[in-house]
């Protein structure tokens, strides 16, 4: 076996150098060999999302691709009705194109049905919406504790008042929804998004119902819990300077991809 890989990696070598093949292209574990595109994430492919209408076919989104590395962030950026939300859901599992391709973790997610999909969402997927999505008959505490008791965590409890007071509501734990603000709502739902210690984190238009200030102050949350767990950021928004702090933008126009950009 050891002479086998010595013999591969030799040959290996051969083709980089007679080549000129950037060896970053690719890596060499044990008896595997690895593309860079393995760390992704996030794989969409000529992804196309269309609805009848009557005797017309609206086309929402049209042949969009892109891929997201592990532990990076992404904003979509657009006017309204440019094809965003759709996209965002499309990647989340939450619907199903009309074509393409969208890879998640390596899994193809046009290959499985909705129970299979809802599994892998469970299982990697953590969400931000614009109107929180909190559930009004539990409290703050509650609410935060859901995603883990659906995984039977012992520690639900435990994890979700650390999470609490990590976003600075540890003394709102048994306040119902009704009873916070919308910045203190929006802070419970990244709580509950983070419980999971997702891979991959979609948040649609997270500071859209805020104040400047709070605003910020959430946005400042997003990315720094980001950061220490190394989740992958996915975010909708119209604004640009929120979408400058992402490692890529997508501006989408009529449910193409106009520009994409690198930070």
């Amino acid at each position: 076996m050891f002479l086998s890989i010595l013999t591969f990696e030799i040959f290996l070598q051969s083709i980089i150098k007679n080549t000129k093949l950037n060896p970053l292209l690719f890596l060499f574990k044990r008896d595997k060999f690895f593309s860079l595109k393995d760390m992704n994430i996030l794989s969409v492919e000529n992804l196309s999302k269309t609805y009848r209408s009557g005797n017309r076919e609206l086309t929402v989104l049209d042949q969009v691709s892109f891929e997201v590395e592990q532990g990076k962030t992404l904003s979509i950026v657009g006017p309204s009705g440019s094809g965003k939300t759709t996209l965002l859901g499309l990647c989340a599992g939450l619907d199903v194109a009309s074509s393409g391709s969208v890879r998640m973790d390596g899994k193809a997610l046009e290959n499985m049905n909705e129970d299979q999909r809802a599994g892998i969402r469970n299982q990697l997927v953590g969400f931000i919406f614009q109107n929180f999505q909190l559930l009004q008959t539990l409290t703050a505490l509650e609410n935060v504790m859901v995603p883990l008791e659906l995984k039977k965590r012992k520690d639900a409890k435990d994890k979700a008042k650390e999470l609490l007071v990590k976003v600075g509501l540890g003394d709102r734990l048994t306040h119902y929804p009704n009873q916070l603000s919308g910045g203190e709502q929006q802070r419970v739902s990244i709580a509950r998004a983070f419980a999971n210690e997702p891979k991959i984190l979609f948040a649609d238009e997270p500071t859209g119902n805020l104040d400047t200030e709070t605003g910020e102050m959430v946005e400042n949350l997003i990315f720094k819990l980001n950061e220490e767990q190394g989740t992958t950021l996915i975010l909708v928004t119209h604004d640009l300077e929120l979408a400058a702090k992402t490692h890529q933008s997508l501006h989408i126009k009529g449910g193409k991809i106009q520009e994409a950009t690198h930070g």
